[in-house]
């Protein structure tokens, strides 16, 4: 079975930066539904359209097509009183706009003569990537993962 949209693709992937270092891997099979449900990247879903189970795709992206561009505006320092007594860099911090009740996820990076800088970009920001994926399994999407944007069982989504 091709992949095509409302497919289940089960792949193994690893991601490399410009200077082909290994910067990640996963440990088991990911699976996602296929068909512009934001459940991968869209250059690599692009790539792994029409493909069958044993073929290997590598998509090369820059920052844009990735995980973004780094935005300096989204790195902030405040006062180490704001936060937890077990604060410690790479712990991870959801917040609200009280404006828009939109949410943002914020990374410690820095805890330094009382001051904590958060960094709100994702960790590849800025970042060119290379994307290596196996492809293992396709199968058909039941309607239920259809209707729900993304896949249930066994490595998927369950409610």
């Amino acid at each position: 079975m091709q992949i095509s949209k409302n497919s289940v693709v089960t792949l193994n992937y690893t991601m490399f930066d410009d200077q082909g270092a290994v910067i990640d891997k996963n440990h088991h099979p990911i699976v996602y539904l296929h068909g512009g449900y934001d459940n991968i990247l869209p250059a690599v879903e692009a790539a792994l359209d029409g493909q069958v189970v044993g073929q290997v795709v590598s998509v090369s992206m820059g920052p844009d097509e990735a995980f973004g561009e780094f935005d300096p505006s989204l790195v902030h320092e405040e006062d180490v009183g704001l936060f937890p007594p077990d604060l410690e860099v790479g712990m991870m911090f959801e917040t609200r706009d009280p404006e828009t009740d939109e949410t943002a996820q914020y990374r410690v990076t820095a805890i330094d003569a009382g001051m904590v800088t958060v960094d709100g970009n994702h960790p590849l920001a800025g970042m060119s990537v290379r994307f290596d994926a196996e492809i293992l399994e396709v199968r058909a999407a039941t309607e239920e993962e259809i209707a729900h944007g993304h896949v249930h069982g066994e490595h998927g989504h369950h409610h």
